[in-house]
């Protein structure tokens, strides 16, 4: 290398390594940035999975000594001092939760050890328990009975109704025709009752109510006949354009269709039969009178056959051990029936026991149809999907063609009804203490027995009509599913407190609406708040039982409040209107 050049690069190291120094450094510090980030980033999962799983250790911790708490506080309760504690059957209970058609997984398991924890401590009562607004409730007294005006003639022709359903679908079928009887001022032939094959049920109008009873009745309202003229009789209905189907009649149709659309075939061809006849005829408007016809029918003009009366009124006595006088609607529901089951019993000095009703809706049909999901998992989807497939066909075209609201949706919305273990936690929380005594109406709960765990567990005191009749009194009713529901019907009406578990069912609206009608103020009905309460328990894994037992009482609270039938809704689930009954001063 020649001296030149030596020199041309001595001059030119101080020029350039500045730069490279710099380029040097800025890497160095980069890739410690990457290695310290790194390192944090693996301290924070460190940190978070040590979180995570000291949580799950005081958990289990804390959850083991609400079980301890419970065996103790169990010697406290002397409804369970001769029985196994509390906290023992709860966690075999809990066990035995999923072994059945729908497990609950660990969905509620937390809040029901909670639930039990609570229930062993033998609390008070809250004093509203067992009472709704006297006073204001107390006002409204019934006066459907009270008419003012004349028989009609039903000269303009007859009216037939095959109603669909079950037993109470058919009874607001029956009234809504009676009225629609009137409004056409024409016959009704006695209604008769299609066979379903949910229900798979043969019962007629005579099996269930009193036939007689209810044509008298109803003399001075409308003509009703036990069948068609002769004449009438071989005429091929639909032929001639005389069935009327529910696909005819657009659902809750005013009068004026009514008036307009079926008045000129009835006219031409003196007969009408509607077959379905399901929620077809509006609430409002609808002339004074006509409403009122409505209320008279449901509350007086239907009355049980003695066959039904007398099981009924049986069952109301074991429900009711040492009572020595009838409950204030046992002659509504039971009629004379109500008195002779008392004989023997004046004088006993034991209290009578109280007792709480609910309706457990929980059948495969109304499953199937609330398109929501009990947390059973991919086999109750396909069982439900299979159902739905067979008898609402329709329904399954629907889901299948549109695109619905999904099963979490509807649930946050409140549109389905409370599982059995939702169920007990409410009724824990609203303060019924573990010795209450319960009856459940409501046939084939989904899932069996097995689904029942929780609440046979926390409420041992529970029954059925099925534990309370032996098989030779229940025998006549066998296979009649309408026929059960009446004595379901009777045992919810007469409880001293009637839960639901789904507002939007038919039994549970009558009932209510019987207890409004003729309990004087002193038949209080629980009614969940479902969008309040599908809020209250997507918090279940972290909410605390006191804060729980606050939300849920002042969500059922806010249903007990005395008002009166808003427009539009129906009458025999808010009979507190003018129309039925009377506001005393």
């Amino acid at each position: 290398m020649s001296p030149s050049a030596d020199l041309s690069n001595q001059h030119s190291l101080p020029t350039h390594s500045p730069r490279l120094e710099q380029k040097k450094w800025k890497r160095k510090r980069e890739r410690g940035k990457v290695v310290w980030y790194r390192k944090k980033q693996f301290k924070g999962i460190l940190g978070l999975v040590c979180l995570v799983g000291l949580f799950f250790i005081f958990n289990g911790f804390m959850l083991l000594r609400l079980q301890l708490d419970d065996e103790t506080s169990g010697n406290k309760d002397m409804s369970v001092q001769n029985s196994p504690s509390i906290s023992v059957s709860i966690k075999d209970g809990l066990k035995k939760i999923g072994k059945g058609k729908m497990p609950r997984k660990d969905t509620y398991d937390r809040m029901l050890a909670l639930a039990a924890h609570s229930l062993a401590k033998n609390k008070q009562e809250p004093k509203d328990l067992w009472q709704e607004p006297f006073v204001p409730a107390s006002a409204w007294r019934p006066c459907a009975d009270h008419r003012d005006w004349n028989p009609s003639e039903g000269n303009n022709g007859y009216i037939l109704v095959t109603a669909n359903g079950g037993m109470n679908q058919q009874r607001v079928a029956v009234c809504n025709a009676v009225v629609l009887a009137r409004l056409l001022n024409s016959s009704l032939v006695i209604p008769r009752f299609m066979y379903s094959s949910v229900w798979r049920d043969v019962s007629q109008f005579s099996h269930i109510y009193q036939e007689e009873h209810f044509i008298n009745y109803l003399t001075p309202d409308i003509r009703i006949v036990k069948e068609l003229p002769k004449e009438l009789q071989s005429l091929d209905l639909e032929a001639i354009g005389s069935t009327v189907t529910d696909v005819d009649v657009p659902k809750e149709s005013e009068p004026s269709f009514y008036l307009k659309s079926i008045l000129p075939i009835l006219l031409k061809n003196r007969v009408v039969h509607f077959v379905g006849f399901g929620n077809r005829l509006a609430f409002d408007p609808i002339p004074f009178q006509l409403q009122r016809l409505r209320c008279r029918c449901n509350f007086h003009a239907l009355q049980f056959v003695p066959k039904i009366q007398e099981t009924g009124a049986l069952l109301l006595q074991r429900l009711r051990k040492h009572a020595t006088h009838p409950g204030s609607l046992d002659h509504y529901l039971t009629g004379p029936f109500a008195e002779p089951n008392l004989k023997g019993k004046v004088g006993h000095a034991v209290k009578a026991s109280r007792y709480l009703a609910i309706h457990l809706r929980f059948e495969i049909d109304m499953l199937a149809h609330s398109l929501c999901e009990y947390g059973g998992g991919e086999e109750e989807r396909k069982e439900l999907e299979a159902y739905r497939e067979i008898h609402f066909p329709a329904l399954t075209h629907l889901k299948k063609t549109t695109e619905l609201r999904s099963p979490a949706l509807l649930r946050s919305e409140g549109l389905c009804p409370l599982t059995p273990e939702e169920a007990v936690l409410v009724l824990a929380a609203l303060g019924f203490r573990r010795k209450t005594h319960m009856f459940i109406a409501g046939a084939n709960i989904y899932g069996g027995r097995s689904r029942l765990t929780a609440l046979t567990s926390l409420y041992p005191n529970l029954v059925t009509k099925e534990k309370l009749l032996s098989a030779t009194e229940l025998k006549p009713f066998m296979n009649f599913s309408s026929q059960l529901a009446a004595l379901d019907f009777i045992a919810c009406t007469a409880s001293d407190a009637f839960a639901m578990t789904d507002s939007g069912s038919q039994l549970s609206s009558l009932v209510s609406g019987f207890r409004i009608y003729y309990g004087g103020g002193k038949m209080p009905t629980i009614r969940p708040n479902k969008r309040r309460l599908a809020d209250i328990f997507m918090k279940n894994n972290t909410i605390e039982w006191k804060i729980f037992e606050q939300r849920v009482r002042k969500a059922v609270r806010q249903t007990k409040h005395v008002f009166e039938r808003p427009k539009a809704r129906s009458v025999y689930r808010y009979p507190r209107c003018k129309e039925c009954m009377c506001l005393t001063e």
